[in-house]
């Protein structure tokens, strides 16, 4: 069975070359995390022919597409097609991105990251940021690199902007907070709420009970909740490579992008770091699939085994 547009002619109609497929298959994945968005993934159908997903199924533990989509819409749709399935009710999807060195850096020694990945690279991001509800930076990605975090290499909405920042050292000035552009939130914990407040405006700052656990570490699934009880289940934790690290050890994410690119930086700021092993069988061994994206390589690594 192939893939038909909504309303519209099949793929082939369309032409054959791989930037034609490509554009026509972005504006389904942008419908079908519409479609997610909406919950409709757990409400009855309109009919089949209405779910923008017709074309996609589940083999071997990765989502597919159906029909005569050329080599260059299947390594498009490859990593994205994860973030656009269902989520059940009361869970959320974690995924995490990094973009980093051959030999494992994040930055320069002085935090310098600005042309580490090339713009394939970058414009997948952007996509990843388009399927997803939220996009979620630490403290110290908010303060060092000043994100924008839009989507603006690409079409497709915003997503919720969140700033993780459990001792409110983000200034109040940062863009993300003042330039309007798409929704912001301050992630803080419930004590912290009027001081947060303070600094960003109330409707800025997610307060969450709980959020800072005894021994001061982030405590994931209260942030989720509080994210979810904002209908922001779909989540992408961009950086850096502390947060995204954390979210590794403690198991939160789902996925983990790593996106690397063919540059040795040496002594820098490492990507992820997790707690020593003695073996090589306690590692992770995650399913993985390698994607090129220009010069960079792009590793989705299935964290779930699913």
């Amino acid at each position: 069975m192939t893939f038909e547009l909504p309303n519209g002619p099949n793929i082939l109609a369309l032409g054959r070359t791989a930037a034609q497929a490509c554009e026509a298959l972005w504006p389904l994945l942008l419908q079908a995390a519409d479609w997610r968005r909406r919950g409709r993934g757990s409400a009855p159908r309109l009919t089949a022919a209405h779910d923008p997903r017709l074309g996609m199924h589940h083999h071997d533990g990765q989502w597919q597409l159906h029909g005569a989509w050329p080599m260059a819409a299947h390594e498009l749709a490859g990593p994205l097609l994860p973030l656009v399935a269902d989520v059940a009710a009361g869970a959320s999807r974690v995924v995490g991105q990094l973009g980093q060195s051959l030999d494992g850096q994040v930055a320069t020694e002085g935090g310098d990251s600005g042309a580490l990945n090339g713009p394939e690279a970058l414009t997948h991001l952007h996509r990843l940021r388009a399927l997803c509800d939220a996009v979620l930076v630490g403290t110290g990605t908010a303060v060092a690199d000043n994100p924008r975090l839009t989507t603006r290499r690409v079409s497709g909405p915003h997503p919720t902007r969140v700033v993780l920042d459990v001792h409110l050292r983000v200034p109040p000035e940062a863009g993300l907070f003042t330039d309007g552009v798409a929704p912001t939130l301050l992630a803080c914990d419930g004590r912290d709420r009027a001081r947060a407040a303070e600094r960003v405006g109330a409707h800025q700052v997610l307060a969450v009970p709980g959020l800072v656990g005894a021994c001061g570490q982030v405590v994931w699934p209260a942030l989720l909740a509080g994210l979810r009880e904002r209908g922001l289940a779909t989540v992408l934790v961009e950086g850096g490579g502390v947060t995204v690290s954390r979210c590794l050890a403690q198991g939160v994410l789902d996925r983990l992008h790593l996106m690397v690119a063919p540059v040795l930086i040496g002594q820098g700021r490492p990507g992820v770091q997790l707690p020593p092993v003695q073996q090589m069988s306690q590692c992770l061994r995650p399913r993985a699939r390698a994607y090129r994206l220009g010069d960079d390589v792009l590793w989705d690594l299935d964290l779930r085994g699913g």
